[in-house]
């Protein structure tokens, strides 16, 4: 039992050790005392407390000393370690600005980074600028001529415009915007394709870095292809258009001519209804005549000799038509029978 106690008893000495170096980072302290930095224990204890990583603190303020930057604090560090910042890449961007010659403060470094950008790689991009290519853009010209062209944007990172300013997708519609209106007011796409650079210092002359992250170095034309030809498309659809117009005007006067021969052929029929109606009364208008005295037989039969010379006449001239038709016939016949 004594064993037992015993081994427990040092179980319980190892864990409390354990548990003061973490509340209680020695290592730590002494390292940064050793490197220049001036921190006290209490304050290592203290961030355990506050539930901030000593080592991050401190790894951050070693560096930031040994690259010359005295100006930042622990308390900074620690403010932006609870606001969520990333302290590290914060200090590696001051870094490395600072060995650049770029003016990069320690407010400004924590503005970008809890604004969501990364810092670092911004100080890295003003170094060494990013070459952005662009999705192929297609514009015409002013002869109707497409053109799809792509261009590579080099841009370089604007410090004091990453808090607020647009990003890469801004830059690039902007660039192809310009590349449009460029492209559209050339009178030929000949004259594009014989000065592409043109397109490079029209689209540079319009200022489309402002209000972004990024200054615009240059804009280089990759590469230019010719397209559809636009004009004689648009010239084919205004004419088929032009023709379905046409022939919808056609058509309807078509329509009406119809509709107005239907017209008259009821207005004929009900003419010849009028006629056959009024020689209906005829025969009643002769009766009442000869009732009335107003007519004698001999009247009626000269008006009966008149309506059959008139029948005579009609009767003569209709078998000739018809009796000419029957001549060309029979001779059309004979001429068949005689082969």
């Amino acid at each position: 039992m004594e064993v037992f106690g015993t081994l427990g008893l040092i179980a319980v000495i190892i864990v409390l050790f354990f548990v003061i170096l973490y509340y209680v980072p020695v290592i730590l302290w002494f390292s940064a005392l050793v490197t220049g930095v001036r921190i006290s224990l209490l304050q290592l204890v203290l961030m355990r407390i506050r539930k901030v990583p000593p080592s991050v603190i401190v790894r951050a303020m070693i560096e930031a000393h040994k690259a010359g930057l005295q100006t930042i604090k622990r308390d900074e560090l620690e403010a932006h370690f609870l606001a969520g910042g990333n302290i590290d890449n914060v200090v590696h961007a001051l870094v490395s600005a600072s060995k650049a010659n770029i003016e990069l403060t320690f407010q400004m470094g924590t503005a970008i980074d809890l604004a969501g950008r990364d810092v670092f790689q911004a100080v890295q991009m003003s170094v060494n600028p990013k070459v952005i290519d662009t999705p192929p853009v297609a514009a015409v010209a002013k002869d109707g001529i497409q053109l799809i062209t792509k261009a590579r944007v080099t841009v370089r990172a604007n410090i004091k415009q990453l808090v607020g300013g647009a990003g890469e997708e801004t830059v690039l519609a902007r660039v192809g915007e310009g590349i449009v209106s460029s492209i559209g007011s050339s009178s030929s796409h000949k004259a594009v394709l014989e000065n592409p650079d043109s397109i490079s210092k029209v689209v540079l002359g319009k200022g489309l870095d402002a209000g972004t992250a990024f200054e615009i170095l240059s804009i280089d034309i990759a590469d230019i292809d010719i397209g559809k030809n636009i004009g004689a498309e648009l010239q084919t659809d205004q004419a088929e258009a032009d023709k379905h117009i046409a022939q919808a005007k056609a058509e309807e006067r078509r329509a009406m001519a119809v509709a107005e021969e239907q017209e008259m052929k009821a207005k004929a029929q009900e003419a010849r209804a009028h006629v056959i109606e009024a020689e209906a009364e005829v025969p009643k208008a002769i009766a009442e005549a000869f009732r009335s005295g107003n007519i004698g037989i001999m009247d009626y039969m000269k008006y009966k000799n008149i309506d059959a010379d008139t029948q005579m006449r009609d009767s003569i001239a209709k078998p000739q038509q018809s009796s000419g038709r029957s001549k060309d016939d029979k001779s059309n016949d004979k001429g068949k029978n005689d082969k």
